[in-house]
């Protein structure tokens, strides 16, 4: 088994991983190191599962691109991976800083082919009926046309008005 890890360092980013730990992770024989990749159906075309262990997120690209190409998921159990990633249905959630856990998730996932492929075929139809720029774009512009047919408040309900 190996990993995959795709993505460039953020250097205006402190949380970002430093370069002496990207060093050392580059030794390891089962972690391959991608860098920032073009065209990600790539990665998802090799890979199996796709794993984010995030402390917070707001809807991740990268969790909605792997369920757009039919893998199954392991996130954080964190707002906004819980939008595409989803308990039992395409995905195991695992706690945030639990390294333990997380093992134990990616070998459940590793070692039942069946739930893999479950999983995968439901983060392809979660991401198709929810997520797709069709979908997203009609919501938007429902949601433009909601607010300029309203009728403007007087003067002193401008601000709450606008807020809503």
């Amino acid at each position: 088994m190996r990993a995959f890890l795709a993505g460039a360092p953020d250097p205006s980013n402190p949380a970002s991983i430093a370069e002496p730990t990207l060093a050392q992770w580059r030794q390891r024989e089962n972690l391959v190191l991608l860098g920032h990749v073009e065209d990600v159906s790539t990665v998802w075309a090799k890979a199996h599962v796709a794993i984010l262990p995030s402390r917070r997120e707001g809807l991740p690209k990268s969790l909605l691109e792997a369920a757009a190409c039919g893998r199954p998921l392991i996130a954080s159990d964190v707002p906004g991976c819980r939008e595409i990633a989803r308990q039992g249905v395409n995905a195991l959630l695992v706690p945030p800083d639990d390294p333990e856990v997380l093992a134990h998730a990616i070998a459940a996932l590793m070692n039942d082919r069946d739930m893999r492929i479950r999983f995968g075929r439901a983060s392809r139809q979660i991401v198709v009926a929810e997520f797709s720029n069709a979908r997203v774009g009609n919501e938007i512009v429902a949601l433009y046309t909601r607010l300029l047919t309203q009728t403007a408040p007087s003067d002193d309900r401008v601000t709450s008005w606008l807020v809503r």
